[in-house]
């Protein structure tokens, strides 16, 4: 099912699921710049994350995207991009 738009929270809960970490909170507003290995998430986390991002709003998203987005807000600047592609 798509929605409308990904944010900041739904990725906040879909890296906290992903990585099986226990504090969800590494991904704020003041963190949207910060490299996602800095906040704690390899590679490999950010691949999981992309798998639910594709599950959950139907888009899909290649692995080269994937470990380009290298912030929080590039990933969502680029999952809002290929929902808005997929919209039209």
């Amino acid at each position: 099912m798509a929605f409308g738009e990904f944010t900041i929270t739904d990725l906040r809960r879909i890296l906290h699921e992903a990585s099986g970490a226990t504090d969800g909170d590494g991904v704020r507003a003041d963190t949207v710049d910060t490299d996602l290995a800095q906040l704690g998430y390899d590679s490999l986390a950010v691949l999981e994350t992309g798998g639910r991002i594709e599950r959950e709003f139907g888009v899909e998203l290649d692995d080269e995207t994937l470990l380009d987005s290298t912030t929080p807000r590039a990933l969502i600047e680029a999952v809002n991009a290929r929902l808005a592609r997929e919209a039209s």
